[in-house]
């Protein structure tokens, strides 16, 4: 099944994780992916989340505050040979859980339009499509979305 890791951005293989995805949405977003990436710096981010299979770091995410009550979701990212096993559902619910352990009761996020597999990830866990936030207002290949998140119980 693997395992996750929490650490920060001077994580090495959170690192070399987020140029393979720096290189598919330069070639999903075309000549719309410098305006993207000035948003994606990673400068401080405190929370980030590895995943490893076999010993080899496999897929990444992250938040960072957005405001004192919600965290923002930042590079989620599967290596294509892993898609498709639930890691990133993984990443998201570990994400979450650190979000909700340290203060935050939302959590939002902004995918493109060019990841209908993002998309449909994120919905699956919960998230509903929100006007544009922030830098993406306007911006018609953004999809903005959000989720309260909450405790859940082992007792059903």
């Amino acid at each position: 099944m693997g395992e996750l890791i929490r650490t920060d951005s001077d994580s090495t293989d959170f690192r070399k994780l987020v140029t393979l995805l720096d290189h598919d949405l330069q070639f999903r977003d075309g000549d719309e992916h410098a305006f993207f990436a000035q948003f994606n710096k990673l400068d401080k981010i405190r929370h980030v989340v590895v995943a490893y299979q076999d010993g080899k770091p496999v897929g990444c995410g992250a938040f960072k505050a957005y405001t004192t009550s919600i965290a923002e979701i930042k590079r989620m990212f599967v290596h294509e040979l892993y898609r498709g096993q639930g890691i990133a559902m993984r990443i998201l619910h570990e994400l979450e859980k650190w979000a909700l352990e340290s203060g935050y009761t939302t959590c939002i996020l902004e995918t493109g339009i060019r990841q209908p597999e993002a998309i449909g990830l994120y919905q699956k866990c919960g998230y509903n499509i929100i006007p544009n936030f922030g830098q993406y207002a306007g911006v018609e290949s953004s999809v903005c979305m959000h989720k309260k998140i909450k405790v859940i119980s082992a007792a059903h």
